[in-house]
């Protein structure tokens, strides 16, 4: 159901061009001086908060959450419409439980917030690696994907050899985008996201409840029937199963979605870029209102594609339905070749493909502010680096995690790589989302206790989701023909999120048994801070 026409195609390669070269000629000019490490990860604090909110809501939406969640509400109704609500709840509640302390507990990154009351290299470099752990699989998937998609967008043949180009393009962009930009150069880029995202959007959206005639009741119908489930569309099942043990599988990824999707590194880094406290609220009602209103419309769109272009086309395309928004911008605008066709079509695929830029981007930055300012600027050299030493540092670390990640991508572009993103949603859950709340709320909480937050959080869902049905024992798994399947589930959230705070507190309980003096030092260092942690106080 790919069909194109010469026009359309050229079309979508002038607008790839015009974005390309719109977004590059804002980074450079948004970026920062060698030397102005302020600028470099917060842009000197100046963005309004309806300027960060876009940013931060455009940094949340991912590539995956335009096109992977768009796919399961597609293909498997009920628990899409739930995948699409628990991601806007897991910014809601970043904002209501951890926005603002974050705000008045960081300076640059993660570790700055973890080592206010545990300061130390352990503390940097456990930081470092569990970014780094959070941060890498996500950016592989969204880059394994744009070669993919972006094969399917321009009519390219479906080869390793296009998918391999489309690959390196996107991750060197990726890669100057972050380098040249900081923080403000990749917000900018955020926000002319976020307004073609939801202007796109909500067009498509309009235009699929159009052709039902406005009725919502018309539209299940029709992706009851498109979707060949029946009523089983609109119930739970169709993506884990219905037995007991799926339905607690499906019960633990809502769980790990809510808990780390804003958790993550990328994500909380935008907070820091807040003028205050009252900003940084502001800045997270714009970001959550705008988050919520793309979900509904995904909801809108997924539903639209499963009535209209139906389940067999969709799998046909991708059998995870990543292409069924593209799919469906085909169908509502009428005959192939014709000129609505081409200008919907278009715009569609230059949404997707600001959305893939900009989330990669996003990544890589945030990545690369943990290798340069935990573990080089305090690991290493003990918080005497430069200021020019460190961006320097900052520009080649982008440079190195954009390098990795596209090997990476180029290596697991056959496989079916969808469990990267749950791995990286499992360890914003289990290790970083504890580590957080434990420290900005919890007077005891230790450094032995934040180490065993961290690597015991990380390792529990790597190790779990190594050896889970996610990765073999599964004719959709990594690897289908192995069968060392021990966990019988795909996510880990229903054990190595209670793992990731049962470590944290047994570690500072240890601390305080064996230790008491350090104990005691780390909950002075919590008080002397916590007026200005909680409500802003100097």
């Amino acid at each position: 159901m790919n069909d194109f026409s010469s026009g359309t195609q050229t079309t979508v390669l002038i607008l790839f061009t015009a974005i390309v070269t719109l977004t590059l000629l804002m980074c450079v000019m948004a970026g920062p001086d060698r030397d102005d490490l302020e600028n470099f990860y917060t842009g000197y604090l100046k963005l309004t908060p309806l300027k960060n909110g876009l940013a931060i809501a455009g940094d949340y939406i991912s590539a995956a959450t335009v096109l992977s969640t768009t796919g399961i509400v597609a293909l498997a109704g009920y628990d899409g419409y739930v995948l699409a609500v628990s991601t806007a709840l897991s910014l809601v509640l970043l904002m209501f439980l951890l926005a603002e302390p974050l705000r008045n507990a960081g300076k640059f990154t993660m570790g700055d917030v973890l080592a206010r009351t545990a300061p130390g290299p352990a503390v940097r470099v456990a930081a470092c690696v569990v970014t780094l752990a959070a941060t890498l699989p996500f950016l592989v998937v969204q880059l394994s994907g744009a070669g993919s998609l972006l094969t399917f967008i321009l009519a390219l043949p479906h080869v390793s050899g296009a998918r391999t180009v489309c690959i390196v393009i996107v991750g060197s962009l990726m890669i100057i985008y972050a380098a040249l930009g900081g923080m403000r150069g990749t917000a900018l880029i955020q926000m002319i996201k976020i307004v073609l995202l939801l202007g796109t959007s909500v067009l498509v959206a309009a235009l699929v409840l159009h052709r039902f005639d406005w009725s919502p009741g018309h539209l299940l119908e029709a992706a009851q029937h498109g979707s060949g489930a029946g009523p089983a569309f609109l119930r739970q099942g169709l993506e884990l199963g219905t037995s007991t043990g799926e339905r607690l599988d499906f019960i633990g990824l809502q769980i790990t979605v809510v808990l780390g999707v804003a958790c993550l590194p990328h994500i909380t880094m935008r907070l820091y870029s807040a003028q205050d406290a009252p900003a940084v609220r502001r800045s997270m009602s714009w970001a959550v209102g705008t988050v919520t209103t793309f979900c509904l419309l995904v909801i809108v769109m997924g539903t639209g594609a499963a009535a209209l272009v139906g389940s067999r086309n969709i799998t046909a395309a991708d059998p995870q339905g990543r292409t069924s928004v593209l799919m469906l911008s085909q169908m509502l605008g009428g005959a192939p070749g014709s000129a609505a066709t081409t200008i919907l079509y278009s715009a569609v695929a230059g949404m997707v493909f600001i959305t893939l830029l900009s989330s990669v981007a996003g990544m890589t930055l945030a990545a690369a502010s943990s290798l340069a300012h935990d573990l080089f600027a305090h690991a290493v050299r003990r918080g005497r680096a430069q200021p020019r030493t460190e961006m320097t540092v900052a520009v080649w670390t982008s440079v190195a995690v954009g390098t990795v990640a596209i090997g990476l991508s180029l290596l697991v572009q056959d496989w079916n790589v969808g469990v990267l993103t749950t791995l990286a949603f499992c360890i914003g859950a289990s290790a970083v989302a504890p580590a957080l709340t434990y420290s900005l709320f919890w007077r005891g909480f230790t450094r032995t206790g934040l180490l065993a937050t961290l690597y015991g959080g990380a390792a529990c869902a790597l190790l779990l989701l190594i050896f889970s049905k996610a990765v073999s024992g599964t004719p959709v798994a990594v690897f289908p023909h192995a069968d060392f399947d021990l966990f019988p589930m795909q996510s880990t959230g229903l054990v190595s999120v209670p793992f990731g705070y049962l470590a944290g507190w047994l570690g500072s309980r240890l601390d305080h048994r064996r230790r008491a003096a350090a104990a005691a030092e780390h909950r002075r260092l919590y008080e002397e801070s916590e007026a200005r942690l909680l409500a802003a106080a100097e």
